[in-house]
């Protein structure tokens, strides 16, 4: 009997449009527009100024704490300027804008398609290499990948748990990864595992991606330590205590992290990632990006370099079509709603999903029926209309007291609810309300 995770969880329609499809590169844009904050964490520090001339891999900001990262142009060029620009989430952000000229890649990068397998690097300088090449989680959560690599005193790793299960409907662009690239993948799980010092890895991936079981298996057999275990399809088996539940039977405490159970867990995109990073000396400037949607003339997934702006990728998938509602950033469970199509592609962009109108629509919220569904479909056990209420009417203590914090909001309440009541929406406003007077309590 497949596994999954053991608390809540639901099953939207997959719509997995662009499954099988090829990855295609996208062509370089004009002019490029990067983020100096594309992580959980400090931003990163520009090292770049108005004129200078960069290439494809150079260093444009180092990263500005422990938790952050280093950020490098995906293009060559010229440095326009240092300026404000609208980020994902509609606030203007600092950002370093690149007129483009050719393609000139740092000499250091081995552009060569041969699979580099072997590694005598010690853990420190894998570690020491993902962090200078600026590798962060890919899944979405784009936590630095060094910091996860260096467990805080006291705790141990025990496994690495690669996170290959691409639970949200419509994206498939780890699917299509691991097709495409699953030695490069491979080779990135064993360079995790030496980091960590643990001699076992587990590959998770849903059962809606039987090609890729097959594929990676069949691969699996010629690395040691690693495993590849279907799952069960269930949302949001892609949360990393969700993961490990599923995979290793074990619960992450509330305000734990997960190497207190003993799992570091990485996103596969992450995985592919180190393999460049480490192997081929390549900074992150690139990811692969779902374009998606039930309108979209050539649903796609296409190797997009960071900073280019999400219009371009929608022209690549035949253009927006005329119905068109809301574009979302990544999915439609967890992403969220673009203010505009010139936003640029970062580390955490997973996926662009076009929808309708008639999708797009948010039916009348009506009262709570007392049904208990959204509690039933948590996967954190928690008691979403009851958070919802205690941030309705600004009861802090009450929210704090019921574990807001723990939320991972992956939407599921708000999916579930016969009422159409905006779950979510009210307990992300409560979680970062009620973490704002923690640190400040701390402090």
């Amino acid at each position: 009997m497949l596994r999954t995770f053991r608390i809540g969880g639901i099953h939207p329609p997959e719509n997995k449009l662009s499954a099988g499809k090829k990855i295609t590169t996208l062509a370089a844009p004009k002019q490029v527009i990067i983020p100096l904050g594309q992580h959980i964490g400090a931003p990163a520090v520009a090292v770049v100024k108005k004129g200078d001339t960069v290439k494809v891999g150079t260093l444009l900001a180092k990263a500005g704490g422990f938790v952050s990262a280093n950020i490098h142009s995906s293009v060559s060029g010229k440095v326009n300027k240092i300026d404000n620009a609208l980020d994902a989430s509609g606030y203007r952000r600092p950002a370093i804008y690149i007129d483009v000229e050719g393609d000139d890649w740092e000499e250091s990068i081995d552009r060569n398609e041969t699979l580099v397998k072997d590694c005598k690097l010690s853990s420190k300088e894998i570690v020491d290499k993902i962090a200078a090449a600026g590798v962060v989680g890919l899944g979405g959560a784009t936590f630095p990948t060094q910091v996860k690599l260096t467990p805080p005193p006291g705790n141990k790793a025990e496994i690495v748990i690669i996170n290959a299960v691409e639970c949200e409907p419509y994206l498939t662009s780890d699917h299509s990864l691991m097709m495409e690239k699953g030695e490069q993948i491979l080779v990135g799980v064993t360079l995790l595992m030496k980091a960590v010092n643990v001699s076992k890895a587990i590959i998770g991936i849903e059962n809606n991606k039987p090609d890729a079981i097959a594929h990676l298996q069949k691969l699996a057999a010629n690395f040691n330590g690693i495993e590849i275990m279907p799952l069960k399809v269930q949302y949001p088996q892609g949360g990393e205590k969700q993961l490990i539940d599923a995979v290793i039977r074990r619960q992450v405490k509330s305000g734990a992290l997960p190497i207190s159970a003993g799992a570091v867990v990485q996103n596969v995109g992450t995985a592919y990632a180190v393999y460049e990073a480490v192997q081929k000396n390549k900074p992150l400037f690139e990811r692969v990006v779902t374009v998606t949607g039930k309108g979209v003339a050539n649903p796609s997934n296409l190797l997009v370099r960071i900073g280019t702006p999400i219009q371009e990728l929608i022209n690549a998938a035949g253009g927006i079509p005329e119905n068109t509602g809301k574009i979302i950033g990544g999915g439609p469970m967890m992403g969220k709603a673009l203010i505009s199509a010139e936003v640029p592609v970062t580390k955490g962009s997973s996926g662009v999903l076009i929808m309708n109108k008639e999708e797009s629509v948010r039916k009348p919220m009506r009262d709570c029926i007392r049904c208990a569904k959204c509690v039933s479909v948590c996967p954190m056990g928690l008691n979403p209309t009851l958070l919802m209420n205690s941030t309705e009417f600004t009861n802090w203590e009450l929210a704090e007291k019921n574990y807001i914090t723990d939320c991972i909001e992956c939407g599921s309440c708000s999916y579930t609810c016969p009422a159409n009541r905006p779950l979510l929406d009210y307990i992300r406003l409560g979680k970062g309300k009620v973490m704002g007077i923690i640190r400040a309590r701390k402090s």
